[in-house]
């Protein structure tokens, strides 16, 4: 058997595993084991395993990724998001369509120090679900809101997904948050935008709420230190050279915890819990990781990813048009699978094929990133809107689809103005 054919026969079978809902890292594994043993001999396939493994749970630089997730599980159980929110809709929230804005910049605010859209979208369906619901916002926008905001949480630093796509092309880790800034910043500006255009256009689903004194504003204020503090002692350490990002995670890890115990937000019950929850996602996180590794080491003995690269450069195509089917490709990819198995997945054999093209790296991650968070929200998967529905038991996938549904125009929009501008991405990397 050829190996062009083995490799194909691969790609047939994992995504026959994926479909009879094997887990993403098992069935990648599974398959990249089996074919590489079958071109070199199963000996050295099941000792691949085992070195593979040790490697990657040992390897320094893999270390950032439960760092940063420890660090979010501190933020979420000792209640930032609920004070962020609170500061948020103190200011705006008698606006018309208020309380979704306080929603979208809590959501940024909090994606900003925990890294993880689907953390943000749990955390924000008991925070400001029910306050949406009280000022008699329709279902449908609360929860397409609060899933839209989820999605920040990829492109703001300290965003996992961008830690992962760093290295796995070798990319600065630091440039990458940095180019996620902009891009994020305009995310939550159209987003604002979007909500203001429905309250244009039917402002009974966006009604204004009652509006603050001065007692209750500067009280909101005085609780948003916490999260501030943290966000600029990691941030400013990582771009002001004190902390590689490896160090950046354990140092937000350990800020996040003796804040909240300072604090008093954060009990020994709640230090359990993020404990728990952060070794589980890591679990899950490496084990992914694991599995894609194998893969790709069967597709770099088959030769794929040079066969590809070959294959779609050699198409006479203009290099945006190869690019447009990629970003075709990763949205179709959305409704299968999660944003980091997509990540760890196709990049490896994506990512020679932006180098061929003359794309920027650091550009094209903010790139993908985007395009693989916009899966989160579109059907008919979407995580978040799973993870929505997981929380809010008296709603349905179709009402959380309806009011997402001006959000992915939006997203969409704002891919195409960041595909046309790659700047918004790149300058400020540049001025590292």
């Amino acid at each position: 058997m050829s190996q062009d054919l083995i490799a194909v026969l691969s790609f047939v079978v994992l995504f026959a595993l994926m479909l009879l809902r094997v887990p993403v890292g098992m069935a990648m594994g599974l398959v990249g084991v089996a074919g590489f043993g079958l071109i070199t001999g199963f000996g050295p396939a099941l000792k691949l395993v085992g070195q593979t493994s040790m490697r990657t749970v040992t390897d320094y630089t893999f270390g950032v990724i439960p760092m940063f997730l420890l660090m979010g599980a501190f933020v979420t159980n000792s209640g930032m998001s609920r004070e962020l929110f609170r500061a948020a809709n103190t200011f705006i929230g008698h606006l018309r369509g208020g309380l979704g804005f306080a929603t979208i910049i809590a959501c940024a605010g909090f994606a900003a120090i925990s890294g993880s859209s689907v953390a943000t979208a749990a955390t924000f369906s008991t925070v400001a679900y029910p306050e949406m619901r009280r000022a008699q916002y329709p279902r449908s926008i609360a929860a397409g809101t609060i899933a839209a905001g989820g999605t920040l949480g990829a492109m703001f630093p300290p965003s996992t997904v961008l830690v992962v796509y760093g290295i796995i092309t070798e990319q600065d880790i630091a440039k990458l948050f940095m180019a996620g800034v902009v891009p994020g910043l305009l995310a939550v500006g159209m987003y604002l935008i979007t909500i203001a255009l429905i309250g244009v256009v039917r402002p009974e689903l966006v009604p204004a709420g009652a509006r603050s004194d001065g007692s209750a504003r500067l009280a909101a204020v005085k609780g948003v230190w916490a999260p501030l503090l943290l966000f600029f002692f990691v941030m400013g350490g990582l771009y002001g050279g004190l902390f590689t990002p490896t160090e950046a995670g354990g140092m937000g890890a350990s800020g996040a915890f003796i804040i909240g115990v300072v604090s008093g937000k954060l009990p020994r019950k709640a230090i359990l819990a993020s404990l728990l929850q952060a070794t589980r996602t890591a679990a899950a996180v490496f084990t992914v990781l694991i599995g894609a590794l194998l893969f790709g080491y069967f597709l770099t003995i088959t030769g794929t990813p040079q066969r590809i690269t070959e294959f779609l450069t050699g198409l006479g195509f203009a290099r945006y048009t190869i690019l447009l089917l990629i970003l075709l490709m990763y949205l179709l990819l959305g409704c299968l699978m999660d944003a980091m198995a997509m990540i760890i997945l196709t990049v490896p054999i994506i990512f020679p094929v932006i180098v061929a093209l003359g794309f920027d790296p650091i550009w094209f991650g903010v790139i993908i990133v985007m395009t693989v968070e916009l899966g989160l929200i579109h059907p008919p998967v979407g995580m978040n809107v799973f993870v929505i529905k997981s929380v809010i038991q008296d709603i349905s996938f179709s009402t959380i689809f309806r009011g997402v549904a001006p959000f992915i125009i939006t997203d969409l929009i704002r891919l195409a103005i960041l595909v046309a501008f790659p700047v918004i991405a790149i300058w400020l990397p540049s001025r590292m």
